[in-house]
């Protein structure tokens, strides 16, 4: 019993010592992993991602060239944007990257540092690029937002007892890159996603909204979008992109809330003529 209070206080200790503040949602979080580690773990993975699956080349499709003028175009906004608030300094490290691939799975995916995967499987659903954008921009969220370095910190804190990266990689390698494949929704090697929270996904919307907006697009087409996507889980499991999600309706809900806020404090049209 001694020891199981002695450990419940080592983690409490952990988990105290190693909470940061995050710049851009202003809220505290569990950070066991550096964004610099994280980013180089993320350049590991994505590339050997891109030569295990059929990356859809943007010369030769429309909606691969698709997928790399929405990524440019909110990632343009987003360096402006950050540049002005003065928060270019959450951008280090962030070499952009955008690619389609050819798969069933409705999903997508940013990695931190900018690494961003669209799977065909999503074009259905989101049917046009405003759309898709909104998407896009979701994602790209809960990489400026860490969310993934948060769920990394507690896969690492609950599975392998809080053990720096660098600790984990030298002794449990197999074990740290599922962890990491699971916290940022690419795989489910695990057997279970680790789940984004309730707080995560609401933040994630709200700031992927803003995004998308500051890039020139129709955010207003989020509503149809998880209208869709609601329909698309009725009687039957949701595809992997909706496994970790909240209810759509409830998101709906959310996103009808700040959606005339978002569009007049954030819309900035593009003239792409």
């Amino acid at each position: 019993m001694k020891v199981k209070v002695f450990l419940i206080s080592i983690i409490a200790g952990v988990v105290l010592y190693a909470c940061t503040t995050n710049a851009i949602t202003g809220r505290s979080q569990l950070s066991l992993v550096s964004e610099s580690e994280v980013q180089a773990m993320a350049l590991t993975q994505y590339k050997q991602f891109l030569t295990e699956n059929k990356v859809v080349a943007p010369t030769k499709n429309n909606n691969a060239e698709m997928v790399q003028r929405i990524g440019k175009r909110i990632s343009t906004a987003i360096t402006k944007y950050y540049t002005e608030q003065g928060l270019s300094n959450e951008l280090q490290g962030y070499n952009w990257e955008y690619n389609l691939v050819d798969s069933k799975e409705v999903n997508a995916w940013c990695m931190p540092g900018g690494k961003i995967v669209v799977y065909t499987g999503i074009l259905p659903v989101t049917q046009n690029e405003d759309a898709l954008a909104v998407v896009m921009g979701h994602e790209i969220a809960h990489a400026l937002a860490r969310h993934g370095n948060e769920r990394m910190s507690e896969g690492l804190l609950q599975q392998l007892g809080g053990v720096a990266l660098s600790t984990a990689l030298s002794t449990k390698k197999k074990e740290t890159q599922d962890i990491f494949m699971a916290a940022y929704g690419v795989s489910s090697q695990l057997g279970v996603m680790l789940p984004h929270s309730r707080k995560q996904e609401l933040e994630a919307d709200k700031f992927g909204l803003r995004y998308a907006a500051l890039a020139g697009y129709n955010v207003r087409e989020a509503i149809p979008l998880w209208q869709r996507m609601e329909k698309l889980s009725q009687g039957q499991a949701p595809p992997e992109f909706l496994s970790t999600h909240p209810a759509e309706q409830k998101r709906i809900n959310e996103l009808q809330k700040i959606m005339d806020e978002t569009i007049r404090d954030y819309y900035r049209p593009i003239n792409t003529k």
